[in-house]
């Protein structure tokens, strides 16, 4: 299945070619985002990542810092290749998102630890807490990141229930930012289900 695959230089488009067809891969990936962006409330959007999202996300910092040596081209593979999920697991971008800069910072500083309130149910079981930020320190003493990463990590019975139709829903439960998402919209549900092996 192409979700589990991890990307390797030969699958790169040089700079070059990149650039002659960037702006019709740039369209089909924004499609493609589209039914893997599930906002929970207004702040806090997860982007759910993939092989096509994560090789966008290389191409463009192969383009913006203008990289083809080897060494580096294999630095950005090593950096996103374990944000793609691997047939057994989700995994996903979490953003707190506020528009006017003051206001995020004092909304990252009331929701410390939010990055480890969120979570997925399958049917009626139980949630799924996300691990989040592995090898990564994402909160300052002060104030929590706008960005962090989260993986999912789903046993063989959730995946049978998925796909048996048990519906999927999303949430927070944070004292400073609470919100749920039941159900989650059926195209991201079917994109997410895609992901599973």
């Amino acid at each position: 299945m192409d979700t589990m695959q991890k990307i390797t230089r030969d699958r790169l488009y040089s700079l070059e070619k990149y650039d002659v067809i960037r702006g019709e891969y740039r369209d089909r990936v924004m499609a493609h985002k589209q039914n893997r962006r599930l906002p929970i409330g207004p702040n806090v959007t997860l982007y759910f990542e993939d092989v096509l999202t994560m090789q966008y996300q290389i191409q463009e910092m192969l383009r913006i810092e203008r990289l083809f040596e080897a060494e580096a081209i294999q630095e950005e593979l090593d950096t996103y290749n374990p944000l793609i999920p691997d047939g057994r697991n989700w995994k996903a971008t979490f953003m707190i998102e506020y528009g006017d800069e003051t206001e995020r910072r004092r909304q990252l500083a009331q929701m410390m630890g939010i990055e480890k309130a969120g979570w997925l149910r399958i049917g009626a079981g139980k949630r799924i807490i996300p691990v989040a930020d592995e090898d990564l320190e994402r909160t300052e003493e002060d104030k929590t990141s706008a960005v962090h990463f989260l993986r999912f990590e789903l046993t063989p019975d959730l995946i049978a229930a998925l796909r048996q139709g048990a519906p999927l829903s999303a949430g927070i439960d944070h004292p400073a930012y609470t919100h749920t998402i039941d159900p989650v919209p059926a195209n991201i549900r079917q994109a997410l289900l895609a992901d599973l092996e």
